[in-house]
């Protein structure tokens, strides 16, 4: 059963400091409206002299998917269970990685082509923890976050399933997808 999307802006904040009480390591956002993501890490980095190393990575609508045109998709997810979620895998990438800060954003609602629908970004002291790093959110995100994404097609609205491809992705970190 769908769960309409709250027309009004959501912007939820979830905070978590993991390696020292000064140090703000973890940050999402749940939100309707667009992000910048030059504003994103200065903020990320703002003040943190450790970090030599910055990775983001950007997610797009497609207008084309399954070989159907896409015109526009819905995002929903469960609010308070997804940034809890959200936050747990950033707690995880810092277990894994030697990073100092992580932000993951997720819009949510109607987007059309070529808007943007997720950010991660990562710092570190080097690059190849950031890269790790970030791979590693995005590959649990595309699967493992609680969100519900519905295509509008010519041929009328359907609902996107995980693909094989992207467990297969999330299995390289050791890590079982839970889609069944």
């Amino acid at each position: 059963m769908s769960r309409p999307c709250c027309p009004t802006t959501l912007k939820l904040l979830s905070f978590h400091q993991s390696r020292g009480a000064d140090t703000l390591s973890a940050r999402v956002s749940i939100q309707t409206e667009d992000f910048n993501l030059a504003a994103e890490v200065d903020a990320l980095r703002a003040g943190d002299s450790r970090v030599g190393a910055v990775c983001s990575f950007i997610g797009t609508v497609r207008d084309r998917n399954d070989g159907s045109e896409v015109s526009a998709m819905e995002l929903e997810h469960y609010p308070g269970m997804t940034e809890k979620a959200i936050e747990a895998m950033i707690d995880e990438a810092h277990q894994r990685f030697a990073i100092h800060a992580a932000r993951v954003i997720h819009r949510v609602g109607l987007l059309k082509p070529l808007d943007q629908i997720v950010l991660v970004a990562v710092t570190s002291a080097h690059r190849g923890e950031s890269f790790r790093a970030c791979e590693f959110l995005m590959d649990y995100l595309k699967t493992q976050a609680p969100f519900w994404k519905k295509e509008e097609t010519p041929e009328g609205a359907r609902w996107v399933d995980a693909r094989v491809s992207d467990d297969a992705a999330l299995a390289k970190w050791g890590i079982t997808a839970r889609n069944g």
